[in-house]
This record gives C-alpha cells, sequence and structure tokens, in this order.
C-alpha cells in the first residue's frame, strides 16, 4: 500500500543519510572510476537535499568509509575488498579522498560516522542506535553504490524496522541500466522509490 510521503517524510521522525558520499568515491580521486562517470549530478542533488533537510529540521548523517594503511579492521573476504586496497586511491583516515565530497557541505549540525569494515553503513557501525535515539522511523538513503553499498543499506535498514526511501536522482551504479534495474526489481520491494523534487515538496 502506499504510503503519504507527507506523513512517511515528517520532518521529527525522519533522517537523511548520505552513503559513501566521498572525494574518493564520487568525487575527481573516485578509487573507481566506472562508477564515478555514473554520479554526474549526483552532489549538486545530496547536497540540496541535504539544505532542504537542515531547513526543515530533518537531521543530516554522513557515513563514510576508512582504511587504514596497514589494512587492520578491514575486511578481506570479498574480490571488491582487494581491488579497493590495491587502488591508486586509498580512503585513508584524515585524508581529502576520506572526506564528504567536495560540494556536499557538511554542518556543524551534521553527524559524521565512519567505518572500518563492510558493505554498507548499518552494520556494528553505530547507525542504526544514533537513528533510534533521534527518534528517526524513516531514512531517506542517498549515495552509492547500487551494485552493492545502498542495497545493503536498505536491506539491513528495513531489517532494523526502519522505512527507506530513496530518490532515483541521488543514488548511482553501474553500469546504468544495472542500476536501474536495481531500482525496478529489487529495491522497489522494500524501499520507496521517488524524486529529490518530490522530497524537497514534502519538506517544505
Amino acid at each position: 500500500m502506499a504510503l503519504d510521503m507527507g506523513t512517511l517524510l515528517a520532518p521529527g521522525t525522519t533522517a537523511l543519510v548520505t552513503q559513501e558520499c566521498q572525494n574518493g568515491v564520487i568525487g575527481k580521486q573516485a578509487v573507481f572510476p566506472a562508477l564515478a562517470e555514473q554520479t554526474q549530478g549526483l552532489i549538486p542533488a545530496i547536497d540540496t537535499l541535504c539544505k532542504a533537510a537542515r531547513a526543515a529540521g530533518v537531521p543530516v548523517l554522513h557515513c563514510l568509509a576508512v582504511r587504514r594503511p596497514d589494512g587492520q579492521g578491514a575486511n578481506r573476504n570479498a574480490r571488491m575488498f582487494g581491488a579497493a586496497a590495491k587502488a591508486p586511491v586509498q580512503l585513508l583516515p584524515g585524508s581529502t579522498a576520506a572526506d564528504v565530497a567536495d560540494g556536499i557541505e557538511v554542518a556543524e549540525s551534521d553527524l559524521v560516522l565512519t567505518r572500518y569494515h563492510g558493505l554498507g553503513p548499518m552494520a556494528d557501525t553505530g547507525l542504526a542506535a544514533v537513528l533510534r535515539n533521534l527518534g528517526v522511523q524513516t531514512v531517506v538513503g542517498v549515495g552509492v553504490s547500487l551494485n552493492v553499498g545502498m542495497l545493503n543499506f536498505a536491506m539491513d535498514a528495513v531489517n532494523a524496522g526502519f522505512q527507506f526511501v530513496i530518490p532515483r536522482d541521488g543514488v548511482a551504479g553501474f553500469p546504468p541500466e544495472y542500476a536501474e534495474a536495481v531500482l525496478a526489481n529489487t529495491l522497489n520491494a522494500v524501499a520507496t522509490i521517488t524524486t529529490t523534487d518530490e522530497i524537497l515538496a514534502a519538506w517544505r
């Protein structure tokens, strides 16, 4: 049953969470160039959502992935972790590559959570507890990628009891036809797929 967007996105019970929107992921220092090619327009759309969220009293959280130079605490049990470890750009803690992407403002009121492991931002990162402490029932998730990270994020959020909302112009994956298929055939079954404009309208 379709949910009323005004109720679903009510400022008192909603949070906006960015997933791996980092210089080394979707910015000029991107670890995976094929993914970065699909993210044109993503940064301004996400920054617009962040500004609108703050104006509406919706908390903004940025979830970042980092990796120590020695790899301590990092996963080694999937091919993508191996590829990331060998990439010319490393998401080192405190580096510009690991920072929130240029063009996405981080306000003093925002919360920034980092993780050293996993495929998404909710597995043992404290994100679920922080969201509950904020009184959140609905998560608006933006970022990358629809191949793995955002898919994992949505599933984990739903398993944890949250409603999950995805603006299709606030996420990306590669190749683009696969990203569209994931939205239409997988995420559409567990999340509310919408647009940035519809979310902005609800927050006005």
